[in-house]
């Protein structure tokens, strides 16, 4: 019989331009987390773990309001070659990503009036073949959601605050032609290289757009953008199948 709590699309056949990478989401991955999910984009994994904690940000004492926040770290041996440990200081790249997951996840919400509680998802790459930071999100989503629901389910709420889906994808540019979801490969050829950010209303929550090796025109961007929205609408699927099956709790 199937686990309900893995979602999975098949790969992409040939690297069709307009074709997802294979993509997994696995529900429930980290036991003792309140949510949690192991999201694969082809051969990148990251693993999303969503931690409730009591008290908030000192400058969010005595306001009754809670918040959402992410960190996101790499595996030295995520990449081809060993990258050490962020021990002392968090690099620019790893700040950029994780202030990235933080602000989509907290677009799931329409306000944080939910009591003095921190939701924490933590990103953690496990393999990285391009799309480490849109993977994150899209499994950060899964993660935020189960953790609202387990405070539901556990008296601390009496409803969840959680009023959207967010997801993102990759696309690029590569020898002249749109491409979806970017591997490692891609990315390093790619001409353009843009990061993709939606909620479940189709609303976008952010877009990052870079000519890596040249510039677009204003009708490559719209190419490129009804790309990546009709990547995130099988990305939401996915999360919408997932997130349909009974909560699991953690041990």
């Amino acid at each position: 019989m199937a686990d309900s709590s893995l979602v999975s699309l098949a790969p992409r056949v040939g690297r069709l331009n307009a074709n997802l990478r294979a993509v997994t989401l696995e529900r429930g991955s980290v036991p003792y987390a309140e949510g949690s999910c192991l999201v694969s984009f082809g051969r990148t994994r990251v693993l999303c773990a969503a931690s409730v904690e009591t008290g908030v940000p000192g400058w969010k004492k005595g306001s009754g309001e809670g918040w959402v926040t992410a960190e996101y770290a790499m595996l030295p041996r995520a990449t081809r070659t060993r990258v050490s440990r962020e021990r002392s200081q968090v690099g620019g790249r790893t700040q950029e990503i994780q202030r990235l997951i933080g602000r989509s996840v907290r677009a799931m919400l329409d306000g944080f009036a939910f009591g003095e509680f921190t939701v924490k998802v933590d990103c953690d790459v496990l393999q990285a073949d391009g799309g480490t930071r849109t993977a994150a999100i899209t499994g950060a989503c899964v993660a935020v959601h189960d953790a609202f629901a387990w405070m539901v389910a556990t008296g601390r709420l009496a409803e969840s605050p959680v009023r959207r889906r967010v997801a993102a994808i990759s696309v690029g540019v590569i020898d002249g032609e749109p491409r979806l979801d970017l591997d490692y490969e891609e990315d390093v050829r790619a001409g353009v290289d843009m990061n993709v950010v939606m909620s479940s209303e189709g609303r976008f929550v952010e877009v990052q757009g870079t000519g890596e090796h040249g510039t677009f025109t204003r009708g490559e961007l719209d190419g490129l953008l009804d790309l990546a929205v009709s990547g995130i609408e099988s990305l939401d699927r996915m999360q919408q199948a997932v997130l349909a099956a009974p909560l699991p709790m953690p041990v």
